[in-house]
């Protein structure tokens, strides 16, 4: 059974989904103009307590799929967003995190935003879930309802290490400076 969460929602993995040993996270979008230039990219950051990437290689993305321990991959980049269900994935292995990693944040940005006068305003039904890769039994799913109107990248959500168990936390913030923003602020 699917735990619709709200902003700022949070679910225990360990309790909602025992043994989960390989987590899916989902993403997609549709966007109100469908002009195929209009590309979202998905991010994560595999972060340290301090709120740092320890190394480039733990920002994972279209130019790299993979983080350095093998937890995080990245399915790859969807540039139209195209069809129904998920335009983005990302696998992780939680128990293969390296030590010191204790969050790992999603977020989606436009490519080329400013150069195309594009925004969140003109995307809809975005949404991140969670789920069990061996079984595809969804866990989580939170759908973002808010008008983005200004903004060029999205924090949709992050999986979070907490008394030694893994949880995930909706988020749907929303920045004016693209993935170059989170760059600046993680790198």
């Amino acid at each position: 059974m699917t735990i619709n969460l709200k902003k700022g929602g949070r679910i225990n993995l360990a309790k909602e989904a025992p043994g989960l040993v390989r987590v899916g996270v989902g993403l997609g979008w549709d966007v109100s103009n469908y002009d195929n230039t209009f590309d979202l990219d998905t991010s994560a950051f595999m972060l340290t307590e301090q709120g740092k990437i320890p190394s480039d290689e733990f920002f994972v993305f279209y130019n790299n799929l993979r983080s350095p321990d093998g937890a995080l991959v990245h399915k790859g980049d969807n540039r139209t967003g195209a069809g129904d269900g998920d335009d983005e994935m990302l696998e992780a292995q939680l128990s293969k995190v390296q030590e010191g990693i204790t969050d790992i944040l999603f977020v989606v940005t436009i490519h080329d935003a400013e150069i195309r006068n594009q925004n969140f305003g003109q995307v809809k039904n975005a949404y991140i879930r969670i789920y069990d890769l061996d079984t595809h039994a969804q866990i989580a799913q939170y759908e973002l309802d808010e008008d983005f109107s200004y903004e060029t990248a999205v924090e949709f959500g992050r999986l979070y290490l907490k008394n030694g168990e893994w949880r995930f936390m909706a988020v749907g913030q929303g920045y004016s400076t693209g993935l170059q923003g989170f760059v600046d602020k993680y790198a």
